[in-house]
């Protein structure tokens, strides 16, 4: 195979950090697709070359466990299937939620040759938009970038500021909600990601960071900085040189339109009707969804080298009702 693409650095780099050895590629791509026969209740819509190396770089070449994060990468589309029915640009709440900025994009990569996503949470209209459209919107940015063999071993960088972002925003929120963006960022997705940066956050994201924690691994919760208004700590990871004004950086202020019109083009300007009451995907059904069981069907263990119903839940159970309930309550 081919790694044109890969610079001499990220070839080297990729060699070193992630075990990937050129000689062996085909040999590695095929031990990962020999896995799929062990899970006959998951659909597997792509297995070509390019599609299943980017799960050996995202998991170091660990041929199991990029198979596990294949597998989980199609159970959870299955087991959320209107939330990726027309997953694009132009549909209209992801069309809403690019052009708030979610995510935002920076142009410049980091020392490390991370690409940089930037998300301004109180942009978020919730009149206008779901959180599921929000993460939507992200994933479907994510894919995009994912297909450049660059990203794939250098990985991406995440800074979320919670500047103006309400108790009442806060308050919509709920366990569902976020563990479902956990499930499908940390535990399905093929990316690296090296650091996510919290500034400017109030004291009830720190409540719900508490919240989320025990659904996080511990490799997620060592990568996650909580800065504060401490902008100096933040420049001490990420060079203020590449970072818009509103991070205390050196660059102009970031137009949160600029990856919207990457992806959207002409389609950016056009407008479309669009509520959030009208999506077909509800989060309520999102919700209810999450609380079945997530085992497809029974398979013997000699069966699978993966068993069905990899995204399980932490031992402590809560009730759907509690699960549809916000975080923080505003009484």
């Amino acid at each position: 195979m081919s790694l044109a693409g890969l610079s001499p650095e990220t070839l080297e780099k990729a060699k070193v950090e992630l075990k990937e050895n050129p000689d062996t590629l085909h040999q590695d791509i095929q031990e990962v697709r020999d896995m799929i026969i062990t899970r006959p209740d998951i659909g597997f819509l792509r297995t070509e070359d390019a599609f299943i190396l980017r799960f050996l770089r995202a998991r170091k070449f660990n041929h199991f466990e990029a198979f596990r994060l294949l597998a989980q990468y199609f159970e959870y589309r299955q087991q959320n299937l209107d939330m990726f029915k027309n997953l694009k640009p132009t549909d209209p709440g992801i069309k809403q939620a690019l052009k708030d900025g979610f995510p935002g994009v920076l142009s410049n990569l980091d020392k490390y040759g991370r690409r940089i996503l930037l998300l301004f949470a109180a942009n978020w209209d919730q009149s206008r938009y779901t959180f599921v459209d929000i993460l939507r919107a992200i994933l479907l940015s994510l894919e995009t970038m994912i297909e450049d063999p660059e990203l794939q071993v250098n990985g991406f960088i995440l800074i979320i500021d919670w500047s103006n972002f309400t108790f009442k925003q806060a308050s919509r929120l709920t366990p569902s909600m976020l563990r479902l963006a956990i499930e499908g960022l940390q535990d399905s997705f093929p990316a690296r990601f090296g650091g996510i940066h919290f500034v400017n956050q109030p004291w009830y994201i720190h409540a719900l960071y508490t919240v989320i924690r025990p659904f996080l691994k511990d490799k997620t919760r060592k990568r996650i900085f909580m800065h504060g208004n401490n902008l100096n700590s933040l420049h001490q990871l990420i060079h203020p040189e590449i970072l818009p004004s509103e991070l205390g950086g050196m660059m102009p202020p970031y137009d949160m339109g600029t990856w919207a019109r990457a992806l959207l083009d002409h389609a950016y300007d056009e407008e479309a009707d669009y509520c959030p009451e009208s999506y077909t995907l509800s989060v309520q059904d999102l919700e209810k969804d999450l609380e079945k069981d997530l085992s497809p069907k029974t398979m013997k263990r000699s069966q699978s080298v993966v068993e069905a119903g990899l995204l399980k839940r932490p031992d402590k159970v809560t009730s759907q009702e509690d699960n549809m309930k916000p975080l923080l309550a505003l009484d």
